[in-house]
């Protein structure tokens, strides 16, 4: 019987140094997990997917689903947006999340609805210097192993589609896979698709070497 001041092991830990482990495969490292998701908990906040509050001018909606590989909805996901605003400025105010005395910040959150369904309220970004018109979008849902960045381009009635050089590098069936169009109520519908027929494109934004 062991001593209160031996060095007490379990039955694994004792096979482990009686019994070491030799010529087995380097260890590498596993990747990430994902576990919930529970974005519930804290992520969402109050007035997340309004930029621009009830009546403001000019504003739009931007809304749309998110779908898995099947087709079938993703009801917990949770879609962000970046973009410019109306005059084509990057945004630069604080306070992104309280928007303080009304300021336009460029950034939403939206938690996908049982049937996949998200929306946000916020204006046409103006044309950047290549004169397209779009937003970034971040996408979080289970079984991502880490968030999807992607991008939606803003097609007006009577505009034609946009061309900038990363909707250049892709071949037609692709791009318009990123193209938002309005629609008769002014609204812009845009769908992610995570896998499948007509998968989003989605990009890559490399780390520092």
């Amino acid at each position: 019987m062991a001593s209160a001041d031996e060095e007490r092991l379990t039955a694994p830990e004792q096979l482990a140094r009686d019994e070491p482990l030799t010529g087995g495969p380097e260890l590498v490292q596993t990747p990430s997990q994902t576990v919930g998701p529970f974005f519930a908990f804290a992520l969402p906040f109050d007035g997340g997917p309004f930029l621009v509050p009830a009546g403001a001018p000019g504003a739009i909606r931007l809304h749309g689903a998110v779908l898995d590989g099947a087709g079938a909805p993703v009801p917990d996901a949770l879609i962000e947006v970046w973009q410019r605003d109306a005059d084509g400025r990057v945004v630069a105010e604080p306070g992104s999340r309280r928007r303080e005395r009304g300021a336009f910040t460029g950034f939403g959150r939206a938690a996908a609805e049982v049937d996949g369904s998200y929306e946000f309220r916020t204006v046409l970004p103006g044309p950047d210097a290549a004169g397209a018109r779009w937003a970034l979008l971040t996408v979080f849902a289970r079984g991502l192993l880490h968030h999807l960045f992607t991008r939606v381009y803003f097609v007006p009635e009577g505009e034609d589609e946009p061309t900038d050089a990363l909707l250049d590098r892709l071949p037609a069936e692709r791009r318009r896979t990123l193209i938002a169009r309005e629609s008769t109520d002014g609204a812009y519908r845009f769908d992610v698709r995570l896998q499948g027929e007509d998968e989003t494109v989605f990009l890559d934004y490399p780390g520092p070497r």
